[in-house]
């Protein structure tokens, strides 16, 4: 008989789900069964259903727990009824995405006295922009930087004194960071608070038409910079649809905010009363209440399909192919990229925000945002419904949106059909039929194509290679007039192993002036194009990478290549006998300022883009140490400790 409280009954669905995505759940219910099984015991094992974990410490470890906090706090910290809340913030004042956290420990704080609880500040993260180091070396640690926010995650609830706790983060690495790493501590309920976006700024294509003329040469350094001035202009989160604001519609259809939390403005009372009921409600989910909700399991395989549908569906960013397949792993759960790819032929696009469209995701939430687009794909039967989440069982509470009555904080259904149709459609009347990534397959490898800005007329590209090893060396080939042709760009030594795997923006601008020229272009490469992959045809991620002895070590100046995103493939068009004539091309010389070389371990480690690109991977059985199956004990290695598995028996021994 299971010591742990009763999870609470999902609700169920009178929608039929569709049947491709029943039958990729299934498929990744089936292939997880083992590593799934293994992390639910772990999250189960650390669980209790009778006093708060921090009563199980010795007294002086307690005591280090509470020494900051003033009298009638220790009192209630050394009680069992008290519930203790743990907040991780990637707060800066740097970033307009973070810096509206500064207040929000107070403002929680605050609500947790109102509902039992205290809150502290378990730790802090880091958070670095992707706006601002495009394009420049300190971009190299941008992926890895995810790794090191799940650490710093585990690190600030390692000290498992918490009931529950909230994640404040927003931008790219943050939000996938902070999940990674508070899976390890999946027996919490543990809710995500964003900070909203900053006030619509300088309109998307006139942002555009200026980027490129500036690539042109025909606008100066001063003007771009006051336009950009005018884009990226207060605290909040960059208004376009890239990783960020993905991140957002992601984590609140899979249950991990409260319903229309993810764009409303940070500097509103609807913000703080949201903040302050997220962390209400997470302190009335605890192993201690009848309705625990750990997220172990509300990250369960359904809301992992469901994220998948809402990226497809909103034509979300290219970085949640990685992003969401890490998070699964962290949970036991193994997503592909095939499976994404099957879920996207039968999903439709339902949103045009920039970059595939003009609006930006102040547009998207006025038009009806995250509750219509919930609601739609519900009513499709293309979402899972009954989920667990953070305010309560089944995914329909998502249908509505907050409000303030008065002081009270109030969740009204949404509207009925989208205020503005070239922003949101119903899945009966689409953008497109199918969803707004493609997986393609083919002699260079596996990449992924963000097929919803691109014109049906550019989805097909044949032509001559001309190939690149870094961006600067694009740049000069563009800026002296050597790309006026039809032409498939290829930068490589791009990827995780090589490089970081950093973001390319800066071909954007340049390779769209080529595409206004009538040229026929593509890209295609190892590294990222993110959210803010735009009109241009681009084979990404492609895998293996040059650096791990991918295909695109190979290509040569000249060799035709084949990019069919309707097909599916991306072939190098060279016959094999010359092709295995070829040597591998040398990856040149990496950079070792700005930080470069602390991460040599992690490219060493990391797994390829579609496994995420992640040094963790997935969540496997602890082997048993070597020595051990030479039928050796403890005691005999202590005895002869001269051993070639030297890590694993210190471990062993501690």
């Amino acid at each position: 008989m299971s010591a742990f409280p009763e999870l609470p009954e999902r609700v169920a669905s009178d929608v039929p789900v569709h049947p491709v995505v029943a039958a990729v759940t299934e498929r990744i219910v089936a292939r997880s069964a083992a590593t799934r099984r293994a992390y639910l015991d772990l999250v189960e094992s650390v669980a209790y259903d009778e006093h708060p974990r921090r009563t199980s410490l010795g007294c002086a470890n307690q005591a280090h727990g509470f020494a900051t906090c003033g009298p009638l706090e220790k009192l209630a910290l050394r009680g069992t009824v008290t519930r203790q809340l743990g907040i991780v913030t990637s707060y800066n004042d740097m970033l307009s995405a973070h810096q509206p956290f500064a207040g929000y420990p107070d403002v929680i704080r605050e609500a947790a006295l109102g509902a039992n609880g205290l809150a502290q500040v378990a730790g802090g993260v880091p958070a670095m922009c992707d706006g601002i180091t495009q394009g420049y070396a300190g971009m190299e640690l941008s992926l890895f930087s995810r790794e090191v926010v799940a650490m710093a995650t585990a690190v600030a609830l390692a000290h498992d004194v918490f009931d529950a706790a909230v994640l404040l983060g927003v931008c790219d690495k943050i939000v996938p960071g902070l999940l990674i790493g508070a899976l390890q501590f999946g027996h919490l309920p543990v809710a995500l608070v964003p900070a909203g976006p900053m006030a619509s700024g300088l309109p998307n294509n006139e942002k555009k038409r200026l980027r490129n003329l500036y690539a042109e040469g025909k606008l100066s350094r001063e003007h771009l910079l006051d336009a950009e001035e005018k884009s990226y202009h207060s605290p909040g989160t960059c208004t376009f649809y890239g990783t960020a604001n993905t991140n957002q519609v992601v984590v609140e259809v899979m249950g991990l905010h409260l319903p229309g939390a993810a764009f409303v403005p940070p500097t509103s009372e609807l913000r703080t009363a949201l903040t302050r009921a997220t962390a209400a409600q997470v302190l009335r989910q605890t192993a201690l209440d009848e309705d625990w909700t750990p997220l172990g399991r509300v990250v369960d395989e359904k809301a992992i399909v469901n994220a998948v549908v809402a990226l497809l569906a909103s034509g979300g960013s290219t970085n949640h192919t990685m992003h969401l397949v890490a998070i699964a792993a962290a949970a036991g759960i193994s997503l592909t990229w095939a499976d994404i790819d099957e879920l996207s032929a039968v999903v439709p696009l339902l949103c045009r925000i920039y970059p595939n469209g003009v609006a930006d995701v102040n547009h998207f939430h006025a038009a009806g945002g995250t509750a219509l687009l919930i609601a739609e794909l519900l009513d499709a039967g293309l979402l899972h419904e009954d989920v667990l989440t953070v305010a309560g069982p089944g995914l329909s509470r998502y249908r509505n949106m907050p409000q303030l009555d008065g002081d009270a904080l109030v969740w009204r259904p949404a509207v009925p059909a989208s205020s503005d149709s070239t922003v949101i459609r119903p899945v009966s009347a689409p953008f497109q039929a199918d969803g707004g990534i493609r997986v393609v397959r083919g002699s260079l490898g596996e990449a992924v194509v963000k097929v919803s800005a691109i014109d049906d007329a550019h989805r097909v590209i044949e032509a001559p290679a001309r190939v690149f090893d870094s961006q600067a060396a694009f740049s000069a080939a563009f800026e002296s007039g050597e790309l006026e042709h039809d032409v498939v760009v290829v930068v490589r030594f791009q990827g995780p192993k090589a490089n970081g795997m950093p973001e390319l923006h800066k071909l954007v601008p340049a390779m769209s002036v080529l595409l206004q020229r009538g040229h026929d272009v593509a890209l295609i490469t190892d590294g990222r194009m993110s959210g803010a992959s735009g009109t241009v045809p681009a084979a990404i991620h492609v895998t293996p990478e040059a650096a791990d002895g991918g295909p695109l070590a190979y290509v040569r100046d000249g060799d035709l290549i084949r990019l069919d995103s309707h097909a599916g493939t991306l072939d190098l068009l060279v016959e094999h006998a010359d092709l295995s004539l070829r040597t591998s091309a040398r990856m040149p010389r990496p950079a070792t300022t700005l930080g470069r070389g602390l991460f040599a371990g992690m490219r060493a480690m990391v797994g390829p883009a579609n496994t995420g690109a992640s040094v963790f991977g997935l969540l496997e059985q602890v082997p048993t140490p070597s020595w051990q199956d030479h039928g050796l004990s403890i005691e005999d290695m202590r005895e002869h400790p001269d051993t070639d598995d030297e890590p694993e028996l210190t471990e062993a021994l501690s």
